[in-house]
Parts: structure tokens; sequence; C-alpha cells
């Protein structure tokens, strides 16, 4: 069993504070993943964990034991790359066997051959074990990548967007059976994307990292349904929250210049705040209580954004499938009221205690 704990990690580099109290857990099994920006300290904190980097302060533990002082090689952890870091001049097999040939684990060859034939069939690389990793395709090396990490059969899985780097057909397919490899394997595995495709699709659970902190940890749904901050809303969802200024008059909350209202939720609402709409609880409605013009439509296949002008007032909708809409079209539209979205002046979520 592997559960990992940091808590109250720092890591200062002399220009910039990389983590600032850093703070999160998950269970063995789990897949856990980092999500955040460039630079929001994702890399860093995997560094840390896999002991490559050392934490200013805090701890990292590994089933309730402080694994500070332990090297890298200690802590039994299996680090895939962004880049893929092969052995070009190597078969696919001898890339696969490399970490079971180390002095420290003398494997013995019999056992090798068992577990890279494993990995590789689980993989689908099998048909790849005599070719040289030099003549693979960018999917295929990191599907190399991740088989030298499944062979070790490791405490725990740290991969940093090892995804990043390959096409969009590829990355979905790759996403889905490293998913599927992860459940059927049972491995705890530590993930870090900027996508957040990847993120609401693959995480258990999720940490959203900015500028160094953690600023709101929870389930895919809870991330999406329910953001901590403005900063998460605008983080997770294609395409992006609507965050519209607004204040609340009588009992309805009011978008200036726009004719926009909705019933005012029973929260403590100041004098003004940001009201947040997800694009697809902006819903075409021939009754729908709103008017906009249309400005644009981006027909995707299985869905359209259209982009609406309401006063003054840009929005975007997003509907399945194709729309006849046409730019300068006038149309009606609903908002789903039970799942608007409001922040205060600090960019927090206002707390939903019923007033």
């Amino acid at each position: 069993m592997s559960r990992i704990e940091l808590a109250n990690v720092t890591k200062r580099f002399p220009t910039v504070t990389a983590l600032e109290n850093v703070s999160f857990s998950f269970e063995h099994g789990e897949f856990f993943v980092l999500l955040g920006p460039t630079g929001a300290g994702k890399t860093t904190t995997l560094r840390i964990v896999a002991g490559l980097e050392k934490q200013d302060s805090g701890t990292i533990s590994m089933d309730g034991q402080n694994i500070d002082q332990r090297t890298p090689a200690e802590r039994d952890v299996a680090f895939v790359f962004q880049q893929y870091s092969l052995y070009p001049t190597m078969t696919v097999y001898d890339n696969l066997a490399f970490p079971l040939r180390s002095p420290l684990r003398k494997t013995p060859e019999r056992e090798i051959k068992i577990k890279v034939e494993s990995a590789a069939e689980k993989l689908r690389i099998s048909h790849l074990l005599q070719r040289k990793t030099a003549q693979l395709s960018g999917g295929e090396m990191q599907r190399v990548a991740i088989g030298r990490a499944i062979v070790r059969e490791p405490r725990l899985f740290l991969m940093d967007e090892p995804l990043s780097n390959l096409d969009a057909k590829l990355r979905e397919a790759l996403r889905v059976e490293l998913k599927h490899l992860q459940k059927t394997q049972g491995s705890t595995t530590l993930f870090v994307t900027h996508d957040q495709i990847e993120a609401l699709t693959m995480a258990d659970r999720i940490a959203v990292l900015n500028a160094g902190e953690v600023v709101q940890q929870g389930t895919p749904d809870d991330i999406y349904d329910r953001p901590a901050t403005t900063f998460v809303a605008q983080l997770v969802g294609t395409p992006k929250i609507n965050l519209l200024a607004a204040s609340r008059q009588d009992r309805r909350v009011q978008v200036p210049g726009s004719g926009l209202s909705a019933p005012a939720p029973r929260l403590e609402l100041p004098e003004t705040f940001l009201m947040g709409i997800r694009p697809e609880d902006i819903r075409p409605d021939l009754q729908g209580a709103f008017g906009a013009t249309v400005t644009l439509t981006e027909p995707l296949g299985v869905e359209t954004i259209i982009h609406l002008k309401v006063g003054e007032q840009p929005l975007l909708s997003l509907v399945p499938g194709m729309v006849s809409h046409r730019v300068g079209d006038q149309i009606r539209f609903a908002i789903v009221e039970e799942k608007l979205h409001f922040f205060g002046p600090d960019h927090k979520r206002i707390a939903e205690e019923r007033i």
C-alpha cells in the first residue's frame, strides 16, 4: 500500500518561489492529477516527490514514513518524462529491460523476459521489441517510456506531461489506454498536466496549482461544478466560462448593460460581484427570456460554439450538434439558473451557506 502525503512543502529558487506551503495526499491505487498553467510549480512538485530536488521546508511521507532523506532509488518511484528519454541505439526490448538489469536489482534474465513481454503486451508494442527506438513514432516511443516504468513495478508512478508532445488523436487514444492500464494494474500515480481535458477525464482527484499554491482539491466534478475561485472556473471547461460583473437589485441579480437577470440566490452577496455561466448553460430557446445577436458560430461537428451579444455584453453558448444560426441572426435563449456561479470581489467562490 502506498499513501503519499506532502505537508507544507516550500521550494524557493534564487529568483522565484516555486512552491509555497503545498499540502495534499493521495491513496494507494489512486490516479491523482496536478493541474495548472506553465510555471505553476507542477514539475517542481514531481521532482521533489522523486527526490531529484530538495524542498526548503515541509515533509514528504510514504505510508506514514518520512522519505525526505531517501535517495531517488530508495524511494522506489518510476518517472515518465515529457521527453521520452530512451536509448536510441538499443532495441525496444533492451530499453524495457534496462532498469531491471541495474546492479541494485540484479533481476535474472528469465524474469526480465517475462516482465518485458508482459508490459509490451499491455501497451501493444510486442511487435516492436526487436526494433531500435530511433525508428519509432512519437506515440510508440512514449509507450516504450511508460513500459520501462511499468516493468519496475514501483510503489509510485510519476508522470510529467507524458502526452503533451503527441498529436491530438494519438493523445486521446493513449489517454484512454493509460487510464485503463492504471485501473487494471491498480498502480498509484501522480500525473502532471496543463491540459484540463486530461485532468477531468483521467483523474480520481485533482489538485489545482497556481503560482506555487494549491488553490483547490477535489474530484473532477468538484473542480468543474464548484470551482473555488475564478481562476479555477476559467481553467477548466471548453469554451471558457462566461464571467459577468453583476449586482443585486431587490430580489434579482442584474448584469449592467445587457438586460440579463436571474433570481437572486439565497447567499450573502456583496454589493457587486461576478456571476459565472458555463456556455452549456446558455441554451437557445424560442420561449427564452432573453434576446441576443449572433456574432459568430464555430461548428465542431458534435457541438457548436455560438458567440452572442446581449446589449453590450458578449456571451458564449455551447449547444449540441450543428446549428442553422448565422451571423446577425436574432435569437432567444434561456439560462439554467440553478447552475449559476457567484464569486466575490476577491475572486473566491461565495460560500453556499443559505441566508
